[in-house]
C-alpha cells in the first residue's frame, strides 16, 4: 500500500470516470466561445485547424500517457520535469500549470457570467464569483460527488455538440470547405488559438492519486478522451460553417446559439445558451481540480509552502489547496477577455509541452530502465520520434501567437524564476 493509498487522497475513479471527466475538461469553453474568433482566422478552413491542432495534442498527449504511466503523481508536470531537468526547472513549470488551471478558470468563469446574463439579465462578475464559490465547494465535498457533477455536465455539454453536429449534416457540401480568407498563416493562427479548446488532456494526469490502477487506467483514458472529443470538434468545426458565414460566427458572442437561431429559430437561441452554462460551468470545475491538485502534488513535494498539502480528515479532499486556488480565481476575474487569455493560457502549454516532451526523451536516455506500462511508439535507437515532433510543432505555433499574449505568459514564467533564484539562494 503506498503512502497516498494510506494518508492522502482517495482512490475512487475507474477508467470511465476518468475518461469522462477528461472529455469534459477538453470540452467546454474552448470550442463554445473561441469558435466564432477562429473561424474569422480560418474561414471554412477551420476545419483543418482543428485537425492540425489535434496533432498537436495527439503528440504530447502519448507522452502524457507514458509519462503519467511512470509517475502516477498528482503532480504530473512537476514530478515528471523533477526527474529529467531537476526541482528548479520543475518548479517553474508547476508554477505556469498552476497559473494556467487559475487564469482559465476565472476566465471562463466570466463566459459563464455572459451567458447568464444574456438568460437572465444578472451582471456577469457577480455571477461568476458565485459559480467559483460554489463549484470549490463541490471539490471540498470529495472527488467522487466532482467526478460525477463533471459526468453529468459532460453529458449535457455533448448533447449540446451533438446538436450542432445534427444541425450541420443536412448543409454538409454547401460551401468550400479549403476557403482561407487569410491563407495558410490565417489556418495556423486559428489552430493556434482553438489549441485552448484540446486544454484539458494534460490536466487528466492530475487524478492519478485518486485513480484505480493508474498505470495502465490513465494512459487508456487519456488516448480515449483524445479520440472522442478530436472527432466532435472536426464534426462541429465543418457543420457551424455549414450553417452560418465565418463573418456571422466571428461577429456572435455565442457562435453555437447563433447557429440553432439560424437553423431551427429563436427558441434555439434559449435552449443552446442554457447548454453553454453546463459546459462552461464543466470546464471552470475541472480546471480548479487539476490546479488544486498540482499545487497539493508540489506541496507534497516541498517546493510549495506544506500547508497547501493538507489533506481533510474526512473527506480526503486537498482542502488548502482548493481554497488557495478559488481565491486566486476570483482575483483573476477581471483578467481580459476570453480570446487573449485563451492565447496567453496557450503559450503557457505550448511552454511546457516542449519541456514535458524533452523530459521524456531525456529520461529514455537517462533512465532506460524504468518501468514503461504504456510506450510512446516509433523511435530512432533511444530517441522516441513523436516527443520530437510535439517539440517542433509546439514552437511553430507559439509564433502564431498574439504579441501580447506571449508577453503575459513569459511574465508569468519570469515570476516563477525569480521564486526559484531566491528560494535556492536562501537554503544555498
Amino acid at each position: 500500500m503506498t503512502r497516498s493509498d494510506r494518508t492522502g487522497l482517495k482512490r475512487d475513479l475507474g477508467l470511465f470516470e476518468v475518461t469522462l471527466s477528461g472529455v469534459g475538461i477538453i470540452l467546454g469553453a474552448g470550442i463554445y466561445a473561441l469558435i466564432g474568433k477562429a473561424a474569422e482566422l480560418a474561414g471554412n478552413s477551420v476545419w483543418i485547424a482543428f485537425a492540425l491542432a489535434a496533432l498537436i495534442a495527439v503528440f504530447t498527449g502519448l507522452s502524457y500517457a507514458e509519462l503519467s504511466s511512470i509517475f502516477p503523481r498528482a503532480s504530473a508536470e512537476y514530478e515528471y520535469t523533477n526527474r529529467a531537468f531537476g526541482k528548479r526547472l520543475a518548479f517553474v513549470i508547476g508554477w505556469l500549470i498552476i497559473f494556467s488551471g487559475v487564469i482559465g478558470a476565472s476566465t471562463v468563469a466570466l463566459g459563464f457570467g455572459g451567458y447568464f446574463e444574456a438568460l437572465t439579465g444578472a451582471s456577469a462578475p457577480p455571477s461568476a464569483v458565485l459559480l467559483i464559490l460554489a463549484l470549490s465547494i463541490i471539490l471540498l465535498w470529495g472527488i467522487k460527488i466532482s467526478a460525477w457533477f463533471a459526468i453529468v455536465f459532460t453529458l449535457i455539454e455533448t448533447v449540446g455538440l451533438l446538436i450542432i453536429i445534427c444541425i450541420g449534416v443536412p448543409h454538409l457540401g454547401s460551401v468550400d470547405y479549403l476557403d482561407m480568407p487569410n491563407g495558410l498563416r490565417g489556418v495556423f493562427e486559428a489552430a493556434a488559438l482553438i489549441f485552448f479548446a484540446y486544454m484539458g488532456f494534460e490536466e487528466m494526469v492530475k487524478l492519478s492519486e485518486e485513480t484505480r490502477d493508474p498505470e495502465r487506467n490513465m494512459p487508456l483514458a487519456l488516448m480515449a478522451a483524445l479520440a472522442i472529443t478530436i472527432l466532435l470538434y472536426i464534426l462541429v468545426a465543418l457543420s457551424v460553417v455549414s450553417v452560418v458565414p465565418p463573418e456571422v460566427l466571428a461577429a456572435s458572442a455565442a457562435p453555437f446559439a447563433e447557429v440553432a437561431a439560424e437553423a431551427l429559430g429563436p427558441e434555439a437561441f434559449v435552449v443552446v445558451s442554457a447548454i453553454a452554462l453546463f459546459a462552461t460551468a464543466n470546464t471552470v470545475l475541472l480546471m480548479l481540480l487539476a490546479a488544486s491538485r498540482i499545487a497539493y502534488g508540489m506541496a507534497e513535494s516541498a517546493s510549495l509552502p506544506t500547508v497547501l498539502g493538507r489533506v481533510h480528515p474526512g473527506r480526503r479532499t486537498p482542502m488548502v489547496a482548493i481554497v488557495a486556488v478559488m481565491l486566486l480565481s476570483i482575483a483573476f476575474l477581471f483578467s481580459g477577455d476570453i480570446a487573449f487569455v485563451a492565447s496567453a493560457n496557450d503559450f503557457i502549454l505550448f511552454a511546457t509541452f516542449v519541456v514535458i516532451n524533452a523530459s521524456l526523451i531525456t529520461l529514455r536516455r537517462k533512465e532506460p530502465e524504468l518501468p514503461r506500462p504504456f510506450r510512446v511508439p516509433f523511435a530512432f535507437g533511444w530517441v522516441p520520434v513523436l516527443p520530437v515532433l510535439g517539440i517542433l510543432t509546439c514552437l511553430f505555433l507559439i509564433v502564431h501567437l498574439d504579441g501580447a499574449a506571449i508577453l503575459l505568459g513569459l511574465g508569468i514564467a519570469v515570476v516563477g524564476g525569480l521564486i526559484v533564484l531566491v528560494r535556492w539562494q536562501r537554503s544555498g
